[in-house]
C-alpha cells in the first residue's frame, strides 16, 4: 500500500489540516465573544481565552520541533536554530499566564507574531508547503486579534 503525500505546491491545506485549524479558533472566537458580551464574568472568559492562547502558542512552537526533525536539506545550525525555537513560544506563554492581563495578552501576541516571522524565515530556508504561510497567517490574525478582544474586555 502506497502512501500518498501531499504536494508541496498545493496552495490549499489538505481537508484535515483545514478543519483541525481553523476548528482551533472557535475557542479563540467564543472565548473573546463571551468576554466582550458577559460583563458579569468577563474576567473569567479572558482568562480562559489567554489560557487557551497560552496553549496553542505552545503549540505552534513545537511545529518547530517537527520541521526541525523531517525538513530534508536544513544545515545542522539551521536544525538547531528551529528545535531552539520551537521552545521558545512555551517559555513566552507561560509567564503570560501569571501576569496581568494586558501585559500578558501583549506577550502572546508578540509570541503569535514571532512564532509567524519564524516560520516566514524557516519557509526561505526549507520547502514547506505552499498552503502553510497563509494559512498561519490567517490563524494568528484571528488569534491576536481575539486576543486584544479579551484584553478589552478584562
Amino acid at each position: 500500500m502506497t502512501e500518498d503525500k501531499p504536494s508541496n505546491t498545493a496552495r490549499t491545506p489538505p481537508n484535515p489540516v483545514a478543519v483541525l485549524g481553523y476548528g482551533g479558533l472557535l475557542p479563540f472566537v467564543f472565548l473573546s465573544t463571551f468576554a466582550l458580551i458577559d460583563h458579569d464574568h468577563s474576567a473569567l472568559w479572558s482568562d480562559a481565552l489567554f489560557a487557551y492562547g497560552a496553549i496553542i502558542l505552545s503549540f505552534v512552537g513545537a511545529l518547530h520541533w517537527g520541521f526541525a526533525m523531517n525538513l530534508p536539506g536544513l544545515s545542522d545550525r539551521q536544525r538547531s536554530a528551529a528545535f531552539i525555537w520551537s521552545v521558545i513560544p512555551a517559555l513566552l506563554a507561560w509567564p503570560a499566564l501569571l501576569i496581568a492581563p494586558l501585559p500578558g495578552a501583549s506577550l502572546l501576541i508578540s509570541g503569535f507574531i514571532a512564532n509567524y516571522l519564524r516560520d516566514r524565515h524557516l519557509a526561505s530556508q526549507a520547502d514547506l508547503p505552499a498552503w502553510y504561510l497563509p494559512l498561519r497567517l490567517r490563524l494568528s490574525s484571528v488569534a491576536c486579534i481575539c486576543l486584544s478582544a479579551g484584553v478589552l474586555a478584562s
